[in-house]
């Protein structure tokens, strides 16, 4: 059961929530998720919410990486084995890896250019979508989250992140890949004996190839949980805009100025939100109708380096860290199979160096290179309520305000 049924009358929408999530349309950087195929094939095209050619593209990398022994064969290269590495990796594979690899890559880099066009015109025609359905199983609905908190989750496991803004489908995929990699590539049993103090036991129960397959799969985890906690908040803002405008502002409501008025008139200032929602259902049910619902247009600012739970506009720091902490741990953990401090502990410094290259590059573009100005972020006023009401109504109004988080409040008595 959804609140709006698409009429498909429209060309395009720009989303649609359904019990599996939340699946839209919104400007990507074709290099980005080109980058994210290159680390894994499929993972480009699951940024996107192609799932179908998605999953056909992870399942043949594994399939061939396995057959093929490549993960081993890396290894083997970046620890000076080479002879090793001929030995192991399997060439007839390895010819009918290529292609698919370099098609994935092409691929999501077309695909995410036509939905960025498709995008921009969705935008322009801004036809009607749904905000909120509820089946048998599941119930969805837009509403705002804390990316920060996203990430956190999605650092402490695989998934759970997803699950947070409801990927459900690239979630549950999610939490049984990271079951199989974890399992079959030793890698708790590692920890274990890491924490323990017997480094070479931690360094010889690894399975390398099954655990080279984790830093992508870790990062990108992450990197998902993150972007669509903030495209979400993104799309539920813009959603709520249109609601106000559509629903709470009628021009029979009008302003006096004269400086006296025969009601009540108060003023309260709110962030986007469902609290706002609620202020305005409550005030309604005590009779009170005459609303005027405003959205602001914030002013400017140079970025915040981190998106939060009240304002996002994904452009914050965090595309290139994630990216290059899956190479540099990568490469890291390979080649900590042959130094001394063993693969674990190299792929977390790799990790780190990777995401403070990448942050610091963010940092020096934006502090010294190019300062541009970008929209306001932090908790500040989004909308402006007037509400109109007898004067023995006041006292409920302003309650009603300051329970659903109104930042200020005035008033203006009849005279």
């Amino acid at each position: 059961m959804e609140n709006h049924q698409n009429t498909n009358k429209a060309r395009r929408y720009k989303a649609h929530v359904s019990i599996f999530g939340t699946t839209q349309l919104h400007s990507r950087n074709p290099w980005t998720i080109a980058m994210w195929s290159a680390a894994f094939p499929g993972f480009g095209h699951f940024l996107l919410n192609k799932y179908f050619r998605g999953f056909a593209l992870f399942f043949w990398e594994i399939f061939i990486n396995q057959v093929s022994s490549l993960n081993l064969a890396i290894v083997y290269s970046f620890t000076g084995q080479f002879e090793l590495a001929k030995e192991v990796l399997d060439l007839r594979m390895i010819l009918m890896y290529l292609p698919v690899y370099l098609f994935a890559i092409w691929d999501s880099y077309r695909t995410t250019v036509d939905i960025n066009n498709i995008y921009l015109l969705a935008k322009k025609e801004d036809s009607r979508f749904n905000s909120f359905t509820i089946g048998n199983y599941e119930i969805n609905y837009l509403d705002k989250r804390s990316p920060i908190l996203a990430t956190l989750w999605a650092i402490a496991i695989p998934s759970v992140g997803q699950i947070y803004v409801h990927r459900i489908i690239l979630a549950s995929f999610t939490l049984i890949w990271t079951a199989i990699f974890v399992y079959n590539s030793h890698f708790l049993e590692a920890v274990i004996y890491l924490v323990n103090g017997d480094l070479s036991k931690s360094n010889a129960v690894l399975d390398a190839q099954w655990f080279l397959y984790i830093p992508s799969f870790y990062f990108f985890s992450i990197y998902d949980s993150y972007t669509s906690t903030v495209e979400n908040n993104k799309l539920f803002e813009d959603e709520q805009r249109k609601f106000l405008k559509s629903h709470y502002q009628d021009y029979t409501f009008k302003l006096t100025n004269t400086g006296k008025v025969n009601n009540m008139q108060i003023f309260a200032t709110f962030e986007h939100s469902t609290y706002l929602e609620l202020a305005i259902a409550e005030l309604e049910e005590q009779g009170i109708t005459n609303i005027l619902a405003l959205p602001l247009k914030n002013r400017t600012e140079e970025r915040k380096l981190f998106d939060n739970l009240h304002q996002s506009d994904g452009v914050s720091m965090i595309s290139k860290g994630m990216i290059l902490a899956f190479l540099t741990s990568t490469f890291a953990a390979a080649k900590g199979f042959a130094w001394e401090w063993g693969p674990i502990i190299w792929g977390l410094i790799g990790a780190g160096i990777g995401m403070a290259i990448g942050f610091g590059y963010d940092l020096l573009m934006k502090k010294v290179i190019k300062k541009k100005q970008r929209q306001l972020r932090g908790k500040n006023s989004e909308v402006i309520l007037i509400v109109e009401c007898e004067e023995h109504q006041k006292k409920d109004v302003i309650s009603i305000l300051r329970d659903r988080l109104a930042f200020g409040i005035a008033e203006l008595s009849p005279k």
